[in-house]
């Protein structure tokens, strides 16, 4: 049955679909069989892997609001064993739809639950912000996966999350555990971002993985090309540093 990690941060431009993509493609690498959601409106994890969806493609939204079901929804990637559930810009009318619907918090978990068989892994990638649709994410998740950025603010930020993450825990989904915090936007070279790392490390001791995801130019130009690291530059430090990220999260999940 398949481990679901919530790939999850309040703030935009810190790594998460760019993580989410790529933890995903080397799972999928390492033999894993991978679900990837996206639960951004936004729908980045979709585009970003080359699959093309217009305003009304059927996507996530529908099997969350409307009942419909998920496998009918999923598309391939070029990866073998990696799969993803799209979203579009229909899945922004869910946020007001959900909110008088009965069991609101749960209509995620209720979807992911027909597919949790055909996974080793499912990802899902949350909208930068805690609204009901990273309610759903978090209530639906066995780990919480926190992209950090090695900025100052980042820091502030994490606080915030942290504390939802701990409701989420109390009220609706008390397995949920903090899988860790992932540092992302590296440059050694910045005294600042050294800081950031050793403020981290430091106030979530254990908490941290080892990888720290570097700040390049490959990273940010392979989405456009609707590829993941992978496959658009396998030799790149980008692309070692991803492949040992999901080395270490299959052993924290075994």
């Amino acid at each position: 049955m398949a481990r679901i990690i919530t790939i999850c941060n309040a703030k935009g431009g810190v790594g998460k679909t760019t993580t989410a993509i790529n933890l995903s493609a080397y799972l999928a690498a390492l033999g894993k069989y991978v679900l990837l959601v996206d639960m951004d409106s936004q729908a980045n994890a979709t585009g970003g892997l080359g699959i093309s969806m217009n305003e009304d493609s059927e996507n996530i939204y529908h099997a969350i609001v409307n009942d419909q079901n998920p496998s009918a929804l999923l598309k391939k990637t070029s990866i073998f064993g990696f799969d993803v559930l799209p979203a579009a810009q229909s899945l922004a009318g869910a946020t007001v739809e959900l909110v008088t619907m009965e069991e609101r918090e749960f209509r995620l978990k209720n979807v992911l639950s027909s597919l949790r068989m055909n996974y080793d892994y499912i990802l899902i990638d949350c909208p930068p912000s805690i609204g009901l649709l990273t309610v759903n994410a978090l209530t639906a998740g066995d780990y919480v996966l926190i992209p950090v950025q090695c900025e100052y603010y980042s820091l502030e930020g994490l606080g915030q999350l942290i504390y939802a993450v701990n409701l989420v825990q109390q009220g609706l989904n008390p397995d949920l555990q903090v899988l860790g915090v992932l540092l992302t936007m590296y440059d050694k070279r910045n005294q600042l971002n050294r800081h950031v790392v050793n403020e981290v490390t430091k106030n979530f001791p254990g908490r941290v993985f080892d990888t720290v995801i570097s700040r390049t130019i490959d990273l940010a130009a392979a989405p456009s090309y609707g590829k993941s690291i992978l496959q658009f530059n396998p030799n790149s430090k980008a692309a070692s540093e991803y492949r040992r990220l999901a080395e270490e999260v299959i052993k924290l999940t075994l």
